[in-house]
């Protein structure tokens, strides 16, 4: 995103990036490559707000001389064709290259456009493909040439187009009018209210004072990221989305990169939704044997405002609660402090007037020794770092590390790799009492809520641990019926999709007035959701060959199983009892089906192909290059299916509605509530 150029309160407004863009003719000096170009065809709209441009480019390739030699060129030719639409306020480049064509298939295209959620900025998406069928033994030269020079041209785009927005400043013009209708009324429909309409776009963007208040700075691109995911999960989730504050986290986790944030994001809200997360405080009543040897609890706040979490860790039996409690009840009870140090975060910016997004955690080692490395205790904790930082990013602000002994390195060493680079910068490390001296404790804590076992003033309510009454160990098989896991074990299952490879999933039918319910949710890419029944029996399930490519197809996280024999006829051996629903990646989707015949019904997930629209992705460079390599053609899904008898279920068919994040959306236009007596 290119913010127009600013000085002295003035701006280059209205069609000014064009008019910057069309300075680089007939040659450009900063694109040393960029030899000359020539118009072979102009032409205008008859209201002329279409224009429309073809060149012909001539460009010196940095290619090694004997490459050149072989090849028998000097330059390389490409077809341009620019179209600007003044009434939408975009131009759209295409290009593609004439030289080697029948060897070489280069296809690039770029578009500026204003941006939807600010007019003053304006947008900039670029994309292209290589393809290299041969090239005299010199296809992988060929290639990384190709790279480089593209990686090379999209670092210096907004370099730059701001270069000759700075010239047209420097040559006193400030703003250029945007293209407007002709006003004769005779030749034209429509009313003057819905002509100013077509060229003037009003939009939302975030006030500077919310943003002050609850976000902190944000730079105008990190603002625009900010509105593009919000906007994106109000179109899937339908309103119901998560807060800026918890959204701006997942940005900041993947330095707003918007298909990383989005991913992450998506997948932590279908593990939010599927663990009711969102009632975990409200729910979850932690043990006593927590309430009296789990040495951690919140303790006021530091310097800065944020809510302060203490841990004992030396002092704290891992292996004796572990024994007790069990991985699940420990990861329910860190949860829990994790999303009250949220809740801590919202109260503390209100109270301080200023953005409050994350904690301070200080963890005393005193007491650590060989007897905290129990290997099951160490897994426990690699397993709840794992959660937390998949759902939890940018929650904490500082871990203060106080009096760490000589074992700690080999602590460190089976922890580290499993945080997050980011978060690693935030530890500050002491050994023995440097706590106490300059740059230490009292740098980020006032001396009055230090706490008294640290040598401080205040009295700290934190347990102060021991260890664990042996009395209270349970075997593995209590602890495991004890309740449903949060780590793999839930009531969903996990399925991959590919292009030519759909997920399938059969259920037999006896009583034809039975209800087929589902639940799923699209974690990545888009499927189509489709319905059949058969009176046969699919064969037994089998793995595609073209899954064999795939080795994630393999692992617990995902499966693919297709029933639906390829000799089989639609319409013959089978019949679509629902419409094709098309599902885009974040949405869940519930429904239900009741069957009109006994036989075997079979739900099918199908990879979907959506059209190509860059409007809420805009790809890093990395990801444009890698892109040229790789084609991903894998869906993920998360599903949960049940089969209700007549007798248990009672109908109530009400009008399509959707509810927001999840909602209800099925094909066949009702919803059906289940009731059981």
């Amino acid at each position: 995103v290119i913010k127009h150029y600013e000085s002295n309160a003035r701006f280059i407004v209205g069609q000014g990036p064009y008019v910057a863009y069309e300075r680089r003719f007939p040659t450009c000096h900063l694109i040393p490559m960029f030899v000359d170009s020539e118009v072979l065809e102009e032409t205008e709209s008859e209201d002329g707000s279409v224009h429309n441009v073809q060149r012909r480019c001539k460009l010196d390739v940095d290619a090694p001389r004997l490459l050149k030699r072989i090849a028998g060129v000097d330059y390389v030719y490409f077809s341009q064709e620019n179209t600007l639409n003044k009434r939408e306020r975009t131009l759209h480049i295409e290009s593609h290259n004439e030289t080697f064509s029948n060897r070489v298939i280069i296809h690039e295209l770029c578009s500026y456009s204003a941006h939807p959620e600010n007019e003053d900025w304006t947008c900039f998406e670029q994309s292209a493909s290589l393809d290299i069928k041969s090239f005299f033994g010199f296809e992988s030269t060929v290639e990384k040439i190709a790279m480089k020079q593209y990686a090379s041209s999209i670092k210096k785009g907004k370099e730059i187009i701001e270069f000759y927005l700075n010239q047209l400043e420097e040559e006193g013009i400030s703003h250029v009018p945007r293209w407007t209708p002709s006003l004769d009324m005779e030749n034209q429909t429509g009313t003057p209210d819905e002509f100013s309409k077509l060229c003037v776009c009003v939009v939302d963007k975030l006030d500077a004072d919310y943003i002050k208040r609850y976000l902190g700075d944000l730079t105008p691109l990190q603002e625009s990221c900010l509105i593009r995911l919000r906007q994106w999960l109000q179109e899937s989730h339908k309103g119901k989305i998560p807060k800026d504050e918890h959204i701006l986290r997942f940005l900041r986790a993947r330095d707003f990169n918007m298909e990383k944030a989005r991913e992450i994001l998506c997948q932590s809200l279908t593990w939010r939704k599927q663990h009711q997360v969102d009632y975990l405080l409200e729910t979850w009543t932690s043990p006593q044997v927590l309430s009296d040897y789990y040495t951690g609890g919140w303790h006021h706040h530091d310097k800065e405002g944020r809510p302060l979490y203490i841990l004992r860790l030396g002092q704290m039996d891992t292996k004796g609660l572990v024994r007790a409690l069990g991985e699940e009840s420990l990861l329910r009870h860190v949860l829990s402090i994790n999303e009250e140090g949220l809740r801590r975060c919202e109260e503390n910016t209100k109270v301080f007037g200023r953005p409050i997004s994350c904690w301070t955690c200080l963890v005393d080692l005193e007491g650590l020794n060989m007897r905290h490395l129990w290997r099951p205790g160490v897994k426990a904790l690699l397993r709840i770092i794992e959660v937390v930082e998949a759902n939890y990013p940018e929650t904490l602000g500082r871990l203060l590390i106080l009096r760490a002994p000589r074992v700690f390195p080999v602590l460190w060493t089976l922890v580290s790799p499993f945080i997050d680079e980011n978060t690693r910068k935030k530890f500050l490390i002491y050994a023995g009492n440097d706590y106490q001296g300059p740059g230490g404790l009292l740098d980020y804590i006032d001396k009055e809520i230090i706490p008294d076992f640290l040598g401080g003033e205040c009295m700290c309510e934190v347990p102060e641990g021991g260890l664990v009454p042996k009395s209270l160990y349970r075997t593995a098989e209590e602890l495991e019926n004890e309740d449903i896991s949060l780590w793999t074990e839930t009531i969903y299952q996990s399925a991959s999709v590919f292009k030519g490879a759909p997920h399938e999933v059969v259920l037999e039918i006896i009583d034809a007035a039975s209800v087929i319910t589902w639940d799923f949710d699209v974690c990545k890419g888009d499927v189509v959701f489709h319905l059949y029944h058969s009176k046969r029996a699919p064969q037994p399930p089998r793995k595609d060959p073209l899954v064999g490519q795939h080795s994630s197809i393999t692992t617990p996280g995902g499966n693919n199983v297709q029933l639906i024999d390829k000799s089989w006829t639609l319409g013959l051996d089978y019949s679509m009892v629902e419409s094709p629903l098309t599902c885009k990646e974040g949405e869940s989707v519930q429904g239900s089906h009741v069957t009109r015949w006994p036989g075997f019904y079979i739900l099918q997930w199908r990879f979907h192909t959506m059209p190509g629209s860059a409007s809420t992705n805009l790809p890093r460079v990395d990801d444009v290059l890698a892109s040229l390599q790789v084609s991903s053609h894998k869906c993920k899904v998360m599903y949960y299916t049940e089969v209700i008898g007549s007798e248990d279920f009672r109908l109530v068919a009400v009008a399509t509605c959707i509810s927001g994040f999840p909602y209800w959306r099925l094909a066949g236009g009702f919803i059906y509530l289940h009731c059981w007596t």
